[in-house]
């Protein structure tokens, strides 16, 4: 069994709360590993858990089986079921694992009472909410205002954020859903960034070469919510 020992966990909101607030929820926690593809909410069904990553990341989508698009993205930066913070216990938003990897669960009732019971763990948790709040608000902005390349860059960093190495498994059609565009038009900006030699793409793995010049493709379609998540979360 993983170790619960809080220096052990890579998730940042568990590993970067006080230690009294993490011992509340410490014997709460179950090991799990996430599965590609695996629903974690589905939408307007009752939550019953939720997650803190230590590996891969959740896509959060909106829309139907004719399309689909990404308004969040979570990885060890968050929490999974934001939500059950906010007084609801539904979602009509799709979460489901876009990267495998490996975590924590939690009863969201148990959640639930740590938080009343614990003024300074609500806080850190809402903290967060806003956070994911303004990350997803950059994204409705990012996918109006700026051209395709960018858009695509914005997400590259992103899921490099949230990713051990260089390597991003993904496949065109799923970035094509995530960037609610055609997907003629992510293999043509793909192109673009593999000439510039930003990224190497190859079957269902993109490989990041420069994040610098990637940071300045994506302009300030990147940087908001990153530096927004540091300010409401590292500097506490």
């Amino acid at each position: 069994m993983p170790d619960r020992h809080q220096s052990f966990i890579r998730n940042r909101i568990l590993a970067g709360m006080p230690a009294e607030d993490y011992a509340a929820l410490q014997p709460h926690l179950e090991p799990v590993g996430f599965d590609l593809y695996q629903a974690l909410i589905e939408p307007d069904r009752p939550i019953g858990h939720v997650w803190f990553m230590d590996s891969g990341f959740t896509s959060i989508v909106t829309g139907n089986d004719g399309m689909k698009v990404e308004i969040g993205l979570v990885g060890r930066e968050g929490m999974v079921g934001v939500p059950i913070l906010l007084g609801t216990d539904r979602s009509p938003f799709e979460h489901f694992i876009q990267s495998a990897g490996d975590g924590w669960r939690m009863r969201a009732d148990r959640l639930v009472a740590a938080t009343e019971e614990r003024p300074s763990l609500r806080r850190r948790l809402l903290r967060y909410a806003q956070a994911l709040n303004v990350q997803s608000s950059r994204t409705a902005y990012a996918n109006a205002e700026y051209p395709i390349e960018a858009r695509l860059a914005r997400w590259l960093l992103m899921c490099h954020d949230r990713t051990d190495g260089n390597d991003i498994q993904i496949t065109h059609d799923f970035i094509a859903m995530m960037l609610a565009v055609r997907r003629a038009g992510v293999t043509t900006a793909t192109h673009v960034l593999e000439g510039n030699q930003l990224i190497r793409a190859g079957r269902g793995m993109i490989t990041i070469l420069d994040r610098r010049r990637l940071e300045l493709l994506a302009d300030d379609a990147y940087g908001l919510p990153e530096r927004e998540y540091a300010r409401l979360m590292d500097d506490e």
